[in-house]
């Protein structure tokens, strides 16, 4: 609800209405310890980040906080609390900074086929123009629907056949140094070739119902989203007790 539907509904004040959104604290919240995979995302709040953790088999959010960016200390972080409390975890879903090989070596790790599509269009775009850039999109939009062998089989087929490409360097006329030509398409291959052992993960575990995307929270951040397009121009200690409160209710 918006200040003004409040005003209507309480008939009260505007300035009764904002006192009373500033004294209002949070209910407790205290998710119950157990053993879970844990979907871990952020979404921009505008001005910071908001960083969850999520149990997608219960569909329960257990964990949130703002950041100012999202960092992979962040995420370490977020392993550390839950720990404390009493959580165990058995697998973790989320994006690149996740897959950092030192961060989470303790337990099976998937990275997040949609994350890892979009940053492919990202460097390609939806509508590649070279060839290599083509080839390269549509295997990646593979991902959901094969098997680690195939997917490592066809990609290690196509680094091999656009080998040399990838090798063409450009002169740079003021400074007479050289760089890759095709940096965007080079830097594609660079994140396959980096979270490859990272994509099959819920394959490979298929008795942890471990999910390939951190699509359970999308709810949760359309919502929070939502909100702060309605609200906009909330000041932020209410905005972050709405985010809260949203986040809390597990939508």
């Amino acid at each position: 609800m918006t200040v003004d539907t409040l005003v209507e509904k309480y008939k009260k004040s505007e300035k009764w209405i904002r006192m009373q959104l500033d004294a209002y604290e949070l209910p407790i919240w205290k998710p119950t310890p157990r053993a879970m995979v844990a979907i871990m995302d952020a979404t921009y709040t505008g001005d910071s980040w908001m960083l969850v953790v999520r149990d997608p088999n219960t569909k329960e959010n257990v964990y949130f906080r703002e950041h100012q960016h999202e960092t992979i200390f962040a995420y370490q972080e977020a392993k550390r609390v839950l720990e404390a409390q009493g959580f165990i975890f058995i697998a973790i879903v989320g994006d690149g900074r996740v897959s950092t090989p030192w961060l989470f070596s303790d337990v099976p790790v998937q990275m997040c086929h949609f994350h890892q599509i979009q940053i492919i269009i990202k460097y390609t775009t939806l509508n590649p123009k070279l060839e290599a850039g083509k080839e390269l999109l549509e295997l990646v939009h593979t991902l959901p629907h094969t098997d680690e062998a195939s997917f490592t089989d066809a990609f290690k087929h196509w680094c091999r056949t656009w080998d040399s490409f990838l090798k063409e360097q450009t002169v740079d006329i003021e400074t007479g140094r050289k760089h890759y030509t095709h940096r965007k398409i080079r830097a594609a291959r660079t994140s396959i070739k980096q979270h490859l052992s990272y994509l099959f993960t819920y394959q490979k575990y298929s008795e942890l119902n471990i999910p390939n995307t951190t699509n359970s929270l999308d709810g949760s951040f359309g919502k929070v989203k939502k909100s702060i397009g309605i609200h906009a121009g909330l000041k932020r200690s209410r905005k972050l007790k709405m985010i809260a409160s949203l986040i809390m209710k597990n939508v």
